[in-house]
């Protein structure tokens, strides 16, 4: 029964003065990773040893200095993967492994054991705080919830002194924080910050999870601000956030959080964990990237990332993930095709990025622009000229834009597909390279006579080749076309009006160097030519002839 009565909404926290909507975030958080634990747990078939060092290795060439790798012991394949670390020297001097652990004695145990001779390492140690798991998990008062997470204090404490090699780091999670009061998640880290006795040169890390994401994100943001003024020994302890996405806003309550005053930020790639998964690193490190801030990790191979994280979780990525998705930096909108084509044109390498549409340079993530403009029934003329020109060099005039954007339409409109490059080129072919030719322009020869009134008129005779005959025709005028048309115009008997006329250098599509797109009107109905030629004047009376031909074939199938 769909009821929403059944439930009630988060309380909301009492805070004064709230300074997190005032803060701005300058600066890239501590990231830790927690792929290889938190996530791996999440999946149907976790991670095999192979797929663990994948990932590792990716993390590691990411950047990130912390990474949780696992809960040894809890799991053989963990602790293995944990002493393949150690024990096959995999960690780099200036990263720490972490591992989790319940606040029970014999895991604490088991933990520090497979710990051994690692240089440096973090024990993130829990219990559950929220009063839902105090009365109906563990049947135990605040007091004795926060027994438990002493004595596993100082259980860890105890136990790191037997290994004085090892560089140890303390963490503590008062698990379900989001559903904790903020007072009694206050009362029981500051017990576990009495037990550690944090210090400038040793810091406690204090982990504050929404085990379930059941509140607004500014709600959470005021439980974190309200936890940083209550905590004791602040200076010396890392505020970590380690959110979930139950209500989709993982990402946006981590960001809060660190304008409540978090240090730290828990996650997995691409958000990959329990439920409806953890907070996603990659989102959340590009939104730093987009806002001019240095996320301190390298995103730049994004087909690297997302192929990892597939391989690895056999779950595949979304085409609308944020920043990653195939289809994030794709238009198929003709408005925002021609906003992108004219952007992508005044663009300079030394401005700030300003480009509509495309909130990042999509070049950053190693993506290319064939993937910026993709064409479908619902794509206008710029981003099919904007294909045509990228992949082909050839720059068409607007006229030329309109015509064959509506050819291309009504192509995905028949086939009910996307039109690939290779299909935007056969169109333009087809549509304005005539390849079916009564005539071919055969040799031709230009003479300029200037007259009394110093006017310049050009005579041109010429010969166009047919399939069994050749005709040699001569016309005059104030310039080479209107000469040629003259000469057109009398031998065939016809009115030809040149209605637009351009001509560009390009040497992409064939080895020509001259392409001229030609509109014309042959006794008064339109016809469209294009010819490439390895000369200007060739060019243009190839296009002009192309239009003719059109026309000639019309007049014999009529006949």
């Amino acid at each position: 029964m769909f009821n929403h009565a059944q439930y009630q909404a988060s309380p909301a926290v009492t805070l004064t003065n709230r300074q997190w909507p005032n803060n701005a975030v300058t600066h890239a958080p501590i990231w830790c990773a927690v792929d290889l634990r938190d996530g791996n747990q999440a999946l149907i078939e976790p991670m095999s040893v192979g797929q663990k060092q994948t990932m590792w290795q990716l993390l590691i060439d990411m950047g990130f200095k912390h990474i949780e790798v696992g809960f040894p012991s809890a799991s053989q394949p963990d602790y293995d993967f944990v002493r393949w670390l150690i024990d096959e020297d995999q960690i780099p001097k200036d990263v720490s492994i972490q591992v989790l652990v319940q606040a029970r004695d014999s895991l604490i145990e088991r933990t520090f054991e497979a710990l051994i001779g690692a240089k440096q390492a973090i024990v993130h140690v829990y219990n559950s705080t929220s009063p839902t798991q105090r009365k109906k998990v563990f049947n135990l008062d605040k007091q004795g919830i926060t027994n438990i997470a002493v004595n596993g204090a100082k259980k860890v404490l105890d136990e790191s002194k037997k290994f004085p090699a090892t560089r140890w780091s303390f963490e503590y999670s008062p698990e379900s924080f989001s559903n904790t009061e903020v007072d009694f998640a206050v009362d029981i880290c500051n017990a576990v910050i009495d037990v550690w006795q944090p210090t400038n040169q040793h810091k406690a890390i204090i982990n504050l999870p929404a085990t379930v994401e059941s509140s607004m994100p500014n709600v959470f943001a005021d439980q974190v601000e309200s936890f940083c003024r209550g905590i004791n020994n602040r200076q010396n302890v890392i505020i970590s956030i380690h959110t979930h996405n139950d209500r989709g806003c993982a990402v946006a309550a981590a960001e809060m959080a660190l304008l409540a005053g978090a240090d730290r930020i828990e996650g997995t790639l691409m958000g990959n964990g329990e439920r409806t998964g953890n907070m996603d690193i990659i989102t959340m490190a590009m939104n730093l990237y987009s806002q001019g801030i240095d996320p301190e990790l390298d995103i730049s191979n994004a087909a690297r990332i997302t192929s990892t994280v597939e391989q690895c979780t056999q779950i595949p990525t979304h085409p609308r993930h944020p920043w990653m998705g195939e289809l994030v930096y794709t238009a198929f909108s003709g408005s925002h095709q021609d906003a992108i084509k004219k952007c992508l044109a005044v663009q300079e390498t030394d401005q700030h990025w300003d480009v509509a549409y495309l909130p990042i340079n999509p070049q950053d993530l190693g993506r290319d622009y064939q993937s910026v403009i993709r064409i479908n029934s619902q794509s206008g003329k710029g981003g099919v000229a904007y294909i045509l020109e990228n992949e082909f060099g050839i720059t068409l005039p607007r006229w030329g834009q309109i015509e064959l954007s509506q050819a291309v339409q009504r192509f995905s409109e028949k086939h009910k597909r996307e039109v690939s490059a290779q299909d935007i080129l056969n169109i333009f072919e087809g549509h304005f390279i005539y390849t079916q030719q009564p005539y071919a322009l055969g040799n031709y020869q230009l003479t300029a006579n200037k007259h009394a009134k110093n006017e310049s008129e050009e005579h041109i005779n010429l010969q166009l080749n047919g399939q069994d005959h050749s005709l040699d025709i001569h016309g005059h005028g104030e310039g080479t076309i209107t000469a040629f048309c003259d000469a057109l115009s009398q031998k065939f008997s016809v009115t030809l009006d040149i209605i637009q006329y351009d001509q560009i250098t390009q040497g992409r599509h064939t080895s020509a160097q001259a392409m001229t797109f030609v509109h014309m009107k042959i006794n008064n109905q339109k016809y469209l030519g294009v010819a490439v030629q390895q000369d200007s004047v060739g060019a243009s009376l190839g296009a002009i002839l192309s239009g003719l031909n059109q026309f000639l074939l019309k007049r014999i199938n009529i006949s």
